[in-house]
């Protein structure tokens, strides 16, 4: 780590699931009006998002709603971390396909008034009735992605409202209740059932079935998917974050709440392990960031359990020994480096990035310039490498197995940057979409536990690092990222998407830092990602380019795998501007709290 971050850091002592077609079990206590009910908060989702913004605070997120519940904490004189528990409540509420109280979260803070970045780890973890073969059927094969997701099994412990309670004591402004308040209003009074979340739930619907739950939530009749517009409360969820709010995160952890998520859990198909003791224990962590130099840049990201932040900072140290700016966004050189780039960092992550916890991750070793160096040296600039395998980085232990699982995309990123400067960058999720589809309390519940390897050794009887054992927590992907440029910040970005946030956060790093592109430019370049066939979000690209790429030995997958990302980002510009970019591949938005003193109205 450079001197930069070590100095930082002194005072220091964290594609699509298609398939999620889950059936599930508990009885959600919601509420729901006729489409006609006026709700006060249902903003319209076309509203034009403000990009740009000289002083005053900025946060691009997956939502309008949860953006707006920011932007008024941050006007009442919050933090960057108040913002970010306002903003999870109502994501909660308005876009429960991606994330919520029932999941986990990874989220970087930078404190303005110290230089400090702290990485926050709400991961999910695996029950202590967890085991190794837990995803194993009688014949010891592997469990059918869609039957472990729908199975009691699935459900890590929660790790989010742990998390935000953490970061908000060291760091929080506003007192704890004040920060829910937006959530419990929406959750009360109605919002606006949002075109993705229909969208979602009716996809959830075609490509397999709904959980009772899910359909008692999602559904007009058990079949009908609510339409766009119809406005949805949920007085079970404001119950709940009245109890959160009154009683800290341990009245989520123990009492009914923990009550009703044990009961979830425990019911069918294949009940799962988790005990009110696993909810009572749980902690959240606090870990110094993984931060190396790219260029002019200070780059950090997330430590193990993800892998977000390792792979991210693998393909920039492998990219620093080429020239990207020669090699723009409209040369086939440029894209054909990057590919090449996440093709060897996903072939290290697969093999190396676990629970450091429980398995060693050579974390140094992965990150050294000499071995990127080396790995960099495997690419031609004019063909495609016809295979990769994962490299010896220095402390690499000496039997690992690879695990080439793959990821879902129930997962949403935000970025604040408060008025005091300060910065958060967090990733949370439920996992797949709709999460396990078990509703406890009125939220539902994450399948995070799929994120392990189903099996825990290979074909070659290697141990795999990310294999399920109880208390450890499933590799992630998440990739929340800040940058730095000459000891300030620059950047907070990250994605949802599965393991494919790594290419999209990869990529709109490179778009940014080395093709000089704004941050929504960057974000709507067309997605890559390379782990195994390249998948490339083709109709974004140029046609021209592609063919090239395929002439130079790149198997390209067609269909929507590249597609998931929902990126968003908040930068300094050169004139001391912020200026955001929000995926237009989802329904967020950027937008700006302006401080400046108002000039008083003319009387007359």
């Amino acid at each position: 780590m450079s001197e930069f971050i070590t100095g930082r850091n002194s005072l220091l002592a964290a594609a699509i699931a298609l398939w999620a077609c889950i059936a599930g079990c508990s009885t959600p206590d919601t509420a729901r009006s006729d489409i006609g009910q006026t709700a006060a908060d249902a903003t319209a989702y076309e509203a034009a998002p403000v990009r740009r913004w000289h002083g005053g605070a900025m946060i691009a997120a997956a939502n309008p709603l949860a953006v707006d519940a920011g932007l008024a904490v941050l006007r009442d004189g919050g933090s960057a971390v108040d913002a970010a528990v306002a903003i999870q409540a109502v994501l909660g509420l308005v876009e429960p396909q991606s994330s919520g109280i029932g999941g986990g979260a990874f989220l970087l803070h930078y404190e303005a008034a110290t230089g400090d970045v702290i990485a926050y780890d709400g991961r999910e973890v695996a029950p202590r009735g967890a085991s190794a073969t837990m995803f194993l059927d009688q014949d010891g094969k592997p469990l059918s992605f869609p039957d472990a997701v729908r199975s009691g099994r699935s459900v890590g412990v929660p790790g989010v409202v742990r998390m935000l309670e953490l970061a908000h004591r060291e760091h929080g402004r506003l007192p704890w209740a004040r920060l829910f308040q937006p959530a419990i209003d929406l959750a009360e009074r109605g919002f606006r059932v949002s075109p993705r979340m229909h969208d979602i739930g009716t996809m959830a619907q075609r490509f397999g079935s709904l959980s009772p739950d899910a359909a008692r939530y999602l559904t007009t009749d058990g079949k009908t998917i609510l339409p766009v517009g119809y406005v949805l409360r949920n007085e079970a969820y404001a119950k709940t974050l009245r109890q959160i709010a009154a009683g800290g995160a341990d009245a989520f952890y123990t009492g009914p709440i923990a009550a009703s998520i044990v009961t979830a859990v425990a019911a069918e198909p294949r009940p799962g392990t988790l005990t009110r003791a696993d909810l009572a224990t749980y902690r959240a962590a606090q870990h110094e960031p993984v931060c190396r130099p790219y260029r002019v840049y200070e780059v950090c990201g997330m430590t193990p359990p993800s892998s977000g932040g390792i792979a991210v900072l693998s393909v920039l140290g492998t990219l620093a020994n080429f020239d990207m700016a020669a090699n723009d966004a409209t040369t086939v050189r440029g894209w054909h480096l990057l590919i090449e780039a996440q093709r060897l960092a996903y072939a290290d992550r697969d093999k190396y990035v676990g629970d450091d916890r429980f398995v060693q991750v050579p974390i140094d070793g992965l990150l050294d310039p000499g071995y990127l160096k080396s790995r960099a040296a495997l690419i031609s600039l004019d063909r495609a490498m016809p295979t990769v395998s994962a490299g010896t980085p220095p402390g690499a232990p000496i039997a690992a197995g690879a695990d080439p699982s793959g990821g879902t995309t129930g997962t949403s990123h935000f970025v604040v940057v408060d008025t005091h400067g300060s910065v958060v960058s967090m990733t949370t999720t439920v996992e797949s979409l709709f999460g396990s589809q078990r509703m406890a309390s009125g939220f539902f519940l994450n399948n995070q536990l799929t994120d392990f390897s189903f099996r825990p050794i290979d074909d070659h009887g290697v141990p795999i690092a990310n294999a399920p054992a109880p208390g450890k927590k499933p590799r992630s992907s998440m990739s929340p990222t800040l940058v730095f440029k000459d000891k300030q910040f620059l950047l907070g970005v990250g994605s949802p998407g599965g393991n494919a946030i790594i290419g999209y956060v990869a990529k709109t790093l490179v778009g940014i830092l080395d093709w000089g592109l704004s941050p929504d430019a960057a974000i709507e370049l067309p997605n890559v990602v390379a782990r195994g066939p390249v998948m490339i979000e083709e109709q974004r690209f140029d046609p021209l380019l592609l063919d090239e790429l395929k002439a130079m030995g790149h198997v390209i997958k067609s269909g929507r795998g590249a597609e998931g990302s929902g990126l968003h980002a908040v930068m300094v510009m050169p004139d001391g501007t912020l200026e955001g970019g929000a995926d237009s591949r989802r329904e967020g938005v950027a937008r700006a709290l302006d401080t400046r003193p108002q000039r008083a109205a003319a009387t007359h």
